[in-house]
């Protein structure tokens, strides 16, 4: 899978999906500075999957002109967003096996809800 994990992933979540043989963009050594908004085009542009703490992302990818196709976004929320609770939810997302593609997905310990990326 190709992946975009935002800045605010831990290294650790970031070393477990490349060692799951995952093509893992890191913005914060990839594309340091960059805005969401232009991450959301490169992720789309790439067909890479959006991992995020960040709402906005959602956000973008809501009011987009345009549906994503190629790319989505999971937004994982957890509370505290330490990497002790981050990690069993990037693993049930790599078990997960959905079609990220074309949706925002909300990630939590006991659901994730999906719905179509962009305006109708």
């Amino acid at each position: 899978m190709r992946i975009l994990a935002d800045e605010n992933s831990p290294k650790s979540a970031v070393e477990m999906l490349r060692a799951a043989g995952n093509d893992v963009l890191w913005v914060r050594t990839d594309c340091p500075g960059w805005k969401d908004s232009a991450l959301l085009e490169l992720a789309e542009a790439e067909a890479r999957i959006v991992l995020t703490l960040d709402k906005d992302f959602w956000q973008i990818a809501i009011k987009r002109r345009v549906p994503l196709r190629q790319s989505g976004v999971v937004l994982f929320r957890a509370h505290p967003a330490t990497e002790s609770k981050l990690e069993p939810l990037v693993n049930a997302f790599l078990k997960a096996g959905r079609p990220w593609a074309g949706h925002i997905s909300i990630f939590t310990v006991d659901a994730i809800q999906m719905l179509a990326a962009g305006r109708n």
